[in-house]
């Protein structure tokens, strides 16, 4: 019997949102390659399966070429990349090195460039000739990003590479973004401190939490569905309702009437 379940790779999935984006898959049954330079600490799994590792250094784009043609030739097809792996330390840009902004920008921007146009040659080369690609972005993208500056600039960059690819490889391959807001994984401390320093940013979402990578996992399983079958080139913001906008609570005027919110 031909084993028809989704064929999904996740770049950065072995721990964090990326682990969390490869759980949610094989919760519905998707077989799951993760991929990254080093092996996760623990097997990444759910609903009793468990993702394969492979390693990649995905801003070698021969070496990514390689990968995704034998992701396809040992599982017979490739259904749906997930671009996640990315990120950045924290850096003022006046006091950070040329060539680590370039590292980050490389990371962040030309990684999933390489990993796009290698899953599109092997997806468009399938009898169905059919596949999805999701970038994971970020609100940096859209918005100042103090500390992260090319980091911001390399999603900016990110999502309006996936509309460009969603115009240039339909109706074969949709291509979309999730742009993300502030979750919260395994590292969070390094962004936002201890407990206490968690709880007082999640009080800046209007929902009363950071985001879970469950939640981004439940995003992309969406995404790369039949239920999305018509979406292609677009946002999805996954950031909780937003960021609450500084000058709120700046202003005097009305705090009696309308005051901040304590979730």
């Amino acid at each position: 019997m031909t084993d028809t379940r989704q064929v999904v790779v996740v770049t950065g999935g072995t721990r964090g949102v990326g682990a969390g984006i490869a759980r949610s898959f094989l919760a519905v049954g998707a077989r799951v390659v993760i991929c990254a330079r080093r092996p996760p600490d623990r097997p990444v799994q759910a609903a009793g399966a468990a993702a394969e590792f492979r390693p990649l250094d995905l801003r070698d784009a021969q070496a990514a070429h390689t990968f995704f043609a034998a992701v396809a030739a040992d599982h017979g097809r490739l259904d749906a990349l997930v671009n996640n792996a990315g990120g950045t330390p924290f850096g003022l840009l006046a006091q950070s090195a040329p060539a680590r902004q370039a590292k980050i920008v490389e990371l962040n921007l030309l990684a999933p460039l390489y990993a796009s146009l290698a899953a599109y040659e092997v997806m468009c080369g399938q009898e169905d000739g059919a596949g999805s690609i999701t970038m994971i972005g970020s609100v940096s993208g859209s918005r100042p990003s103090p500390g992260s500056g090319a980091y911001g600039a390399a999603k900016a960059g990110l999502e309006n590479l996936a509309r460009t690819m969603a115009v240039e490889w339909a109706p074969k391959v949709r291509v979309n973004t999730v742009v993300l807001g502030l979750a919260r994984t395994e590292n969070a401390h390094l962004h936002y401190g201890d407990e206490d320093g968690i709880a007082a940013v999640a009080r800046t979402v209007p929902l009363g939490r950071l985001a879970d990578p469950s939640d981004v996992g439940d995003a992309c399983v969406f995404l790369a569905s039949d239920a999305a079958r018509y979406i292609s080139g677009a946002a999805l913001h996954l950031h909780g309702g937003g960021e609450r906008p500084a000058f709120l609570d700046a202003a005097s005027v009305n705090r009696r009437t309308h005051p901040r919110s304590s979730a």
